[in-house]
């Protein structure tokens, strides 16, 4: 479930809206960060795993695989639970706060377990493909918003990822504040979303 706090740490330089907002229309828009908020959606665990795209349980891990800049690896991937902010947050992290009204900020915190392939000896990209949706439309992503928040790690500075080890990545999005389910989405390439669903509220 989704479970609302107060202040969502993101640091980020000056705010802009790289594409119009569309998180009410489903459109692929792009924002950009200055300061954020905090709301979260917990999944509790099921060992079960996934192959193929689809809905999820709470808790329940995926497997996908990605290609990697030194080859194609397999992950277990798990979206653990979104945080949800406020108008108020969501309006403080952009340039132009109209651009936010009506919205929050939903911080999606996904871990990614390497299963097989080659080790890691750069920044991995596999967090690139986790998208957040609210109600059945893709929100509007928050470029510039540093994924500092509690139990979020930068990709970059992960310089070494092997067989067994496990990362937590975190994408900040922009989605209505009154919407009923937020859903985290994570995709192979030219493959159906896995979609995990967190009630909102």
């Amino acid at each position: 479930m989704l479970y609302r706090k107060t202040a969502l740490r993101l640091a980020a330089p000056v705010a802009v809206l790289s594409l119009a907002l569309t998180a009410c229309s489903g459109g692929d828009d792009e924002a950009d960060a200055k300061s954020p908020a905090t709301p979260v959606a917990e999944a509790s665990a099921t060992p079960a795993l996934a192959s193929k795209g689809g809905e999820m349980e709470t808790g329940q891990k995926a497997t996908g695989r990605y290609e990697e800049d030194p080859g194609q690896v397999t992950y277990g991937i798990l979206a653990e639970r979104v945080d949800i902010g406020t108008e108020a947050e969501a309006a403080r992290a952009v340039a132009d706060p109209a651009d936010a009204e009506g919205l929050a900020l939903a911080v999606a915190h996904v871990t990614f377990t390497h299963q097989s392939g080659p080790a890691l000896t750069g920044s991995p990209q596999v967090g690139d493909e986790t998208t957040v949706w609210a109600d059945g439309r893709r929100g509007s992503i928050l470029i510039g918003a540093a994924e500092d928040a509690a139990g979020c790690e930068d990709p970059y500075d992960v310089e070494s990822w092997k067989q067994g080890e496990s990362h937590t990545f975190c994408e900040t999005y922009l989605v209505p504040a009154d919407a009923e389910n937020v859903e985290v989405h994570w995709e192979e390439a030219e493959g159906e979303p896995y979609v995990w669903t967190f009630p909102n509220g």
